[in-house]
């Protein structure tokens, strides 16, 4: 399942995945910031999963997913070298995105204990070239040191599924899966909350 998503994220273009994550960061109710000139987007499930998303003016993306009970929690245990060294072979443009930051509910900072400096923990790093996304080389290096298989210990998976990669993406669609997950007590609630999402997708585009 996880690469699958991972090929469907590749095959959907940027302007639907930016799309996607505005969508979702509405829905959820999370307010968009940016920062120096690129789109934050975020979802998070109120538990300690979260996915992150930075959309920069010259069509690049920052990718950042996390799973609090995975062994890619380097908040808990890591320190600020190992969470810098997950973004290994990110642009320093991406990088400088999560570099001495303020904190907040998705992503909470890891300090350096010398020189007070702070990056923001994630346990999945993925990024967007201008053609195809990557797996940062410095995530990759430390899952095959320690053993982790990168997109499921990342929450990749888990992280992603309300974005619907490679499936239809409509309020209906989002409402039957919020309904699964008993997000409604009746269905006058479920309709409400098809009739938000259908203001969401118009106002979006």
């Amino acid at each position: 399942m996880s690469d699958e998503i991972w090929a469907a994220l590749g095959a959907t273009s940027l302007d639907e995945v930016r799309r996607r994550a505005a969508v979702i960061d509405a829905v959820t109710e999370i307010t968009p910031v940016v920062v120096d000139g690129a789109e934050r987007f975020a979802w998070n499930d109120g538990g300690g999963q979260s996915a992150v998303w930075y959309f920069t003016p010259d069509e690049h993306a920052l990718l950042l997913t996390f799973d609090h009970e995975s062994d890619l929690n380097l908040f808990a245990e890591g320190s600020y070298a190992e969470q810098e060294a997950l973004y290994g072979g990110v642009p320093a443009q991406l990088v400088g995105l999560v570099r001495d930051r303020p904190e907040n509910y998705e992503s909470l900072n890891l300090v350096d204990a010398e020189t007070g400096a702070t990056i923001l923990y994630a346990g999945g790093v993925f990024w967007f070239d201008g053609e195809r996304w990557h797996q940062a080389e410095g995530f990759l290096d430390h899952c095959r040191r320690e053993g982790l298989d990168p997109l499921s210990e990342s929450g990749f998976t888990y992280c992603l599924g309300d974005y619907r990669f490679g499936e239809e993406f409509t309020p209906e669609a989002i409402v039957e899966d919020r309904a699964s997950d008993g997000a409604y007590e009746d269905d006058t609630e479920r309709q409400n909350a098809l009739t938000e999402i259908r203001e969401i997708f118009a106002r979006i585009g």
